[in-house]
């Protein structure tokens, strides 16, 4: 917790949205804010070398005036930049190395219309020695669509940045649809009845920060006495029974937990569902989501698992993902 608060940035409005996330994160937990922007050097086949040197200077000039924006948004705050010419992804895992959290935006310039999360947020978050918050632009509703659009009805164009990438005077961040969030709901999503301890602690430390309470998902199935439990018919009294059972033991896993932090509300939701679609539900009235990622012993081992893979694209709310060890 005592690193500083590592967001990438790269001039466009869903980057600069995801800073401002981390800027208020760094204020609460009394640390710094270093803004990182990588900005890999152009082919010199394709560029001539004034070329390939003016491509820098317009990524320095961009994190630089970013850079003083904050500051000047956030005085309280010790924030500083770092432009490398690594690539992005490379660039943010070398900055999480020694940073408390990292945090990006669901997407940067990249993608197309729909894609709801770009290839360097989904390989830092499943490789990142540190905890890593991705920050959609906007909350995802149920429908598909975002929760805040445009005038015709679909978000406008990312009109945040000027032709040279750099932040338009009228386009600053300020507080943005998720500083209303900063009052719902932390949710914790609990697997295998126990939340692993590096997950939790991150859950509830967030809850007690915010002041608001904590809600811990945990998704069940039916006992697999078929190729299918699901076409089982079951009575209402075993289901009834199952569930008070998943009840109770989470409620015991909890316990200790409660001891540690008398202060957090912990509000357990046990649910029938696939553990994917009950967190990206939950998601809808949270303002922080919750995981956790086993870290990998062997490098083919990067990669998340289904269910971090499912709600890190659907999940409707800031999603934290958090590294534990496996067991």
């Amino acid at each position: 917790m005592s690193g500083p608060v590592v967001a990438g940035v790269d001039g466009s409005r869903r980057s600069l949205t995801a800073a401002e996330w981390a800027a208020r994160e760094a204020a609460r937990r009394g640390v710094a804010l270093r803004l990182v922007h990588a900005c890999p050097p152009l082919p010199r086949r394709v560029s001539p070398v004034p070329g390939v040197d003016a491509w820098q200077q317009v990524g320095e000039q961009m994190l630089g005036r970013t850079v003083a924006d904050f500051r000047a948004r956030h005085a309280d705050l010790e924030i500083d930049g770092k432009h490398t010419a690594a690539e992005p992804a490379e660039a943010l895992l070398t900055a999480a190395t020694s940073a408390g959290l990292l945090v990006v935006g669901a997407r940067g310039w990249g993608g197309f219309d729909g894609l709801a999360v770009g290839s360097v947020a989904l390989r830092v978050t499943a490789m990142a020695d540190c905890p890593v918050v991705t920050v959609p632009e906007r909350r995802r509703t149920g429908t598909g669509r975002d929760a805040w659009t445009g005038p015709s009805g679909s978000p406008g164009p990312d009109s945040s940045a000027g032709p040279d990438g750099s932040p338009r005077p009228d386009s600053s961040p300020g507080p943005d649809g998720w500083a209303a969030a900063e009052t719902a709901e932390v949710q914790l999503g609990s697997g295998a009845h126990a939340p692993a301890e590096a997950t939790a602690a991150f859950a509830f430390r967030a809850a007690q920060e915010r002041g608001v309470p904590l809600r811990v998902v945990h998704a069940w199935a039916l006992p697999p006495a078929s190729p299918s439990a699901w076409m089982l018919t079951v009575l209402e009294e075993d289901r009834a029974m199952w569930e008070d059972q998943e009840s109770q033991v989470v409620s015991d896993a909890l316990r200790p937990w409660r001891e540690r932090w008398p202060e957090v509300t912990v509000v357990p939701d046990v649910v029938l569902l696939n553990p994917a679609e009950a967190l990206v539900r939950a998601s809808e009235r949270a303002g922080l989501l919750v995981i956790g990622r086993r870290t990998a012993t062997r490098p083919t081992e990067l990669r998340l698992g289904p269910v971090a893979h499912a709600v890190l694209h659907h999940a409707r709310c800031p999603l934290a993902v958090v590294p534990h060890p496996a067991g």
